[in-house]
């Protein structure tokens, strides 16, 4: 965590250094150890600075679109370049090639419970009406 007590003074280039950050995943948590400050003072920055608060959604807007753009392409399969790298009479040869990956279960399970939940989330859910319910006669044997 980062220090507590009096707020340090906010810098014009920490708008760059916090997009940055948040690029690379980073939360206000890990922003507050980087700048050494609590993550009160955070808060307070983004409130008292409207660009700095703009530069952290720039950042954390184009990782989590770089990660949606990942996970959809992992669920629906893609192809990309590459190269072999192969001996031949002792000497290297690369052989470029389309590598192709086949669409995966996992990711697909999940892009659809997170997009469309109505349509596939495991859990459903049932209407009962209490009204509805026949009553039940218990008859003792004897």
């Amino acid at each position: 965590m980062g220090k507590q007590g009096r707020p340090t003074e906010y810098k014009k280039e920490y708008d760059e250094q916090a997009e940055k950050l948040c690029k690379l995943g980073a939360i206000d948590t890990e922003l507050a150890d980087f700048f050494n400050v609590s993550e009160q003072t955070i808060n307070t920055w983004k409130k008292k600075h409207p660009s700095f608060l703009e530069s952290i959604k720039r950042g954390k807007e184009i990782a989590d679109m770089e990660v949606a753009n990942s996970l959809y392409k992992k669920a629906t399969g893609y192809t990309t370049d590459d190269v072999k790298i192969f001996q031949y009479e002792g000497m290297p040869v690369k052989v470029p090639y389309i590598k192709e990956y086949q669409p995966d279960t996992t990711s697909i399970i999940f892009w659809l419970k997170n997009r469309r939940p109505d349509k596939w989330r495991d859990k459903t859910e049932h209407d009962v009406n209490v009204n509805e319910i026949p009553e039940i006669k218990i008859v003792k044997a004897e």
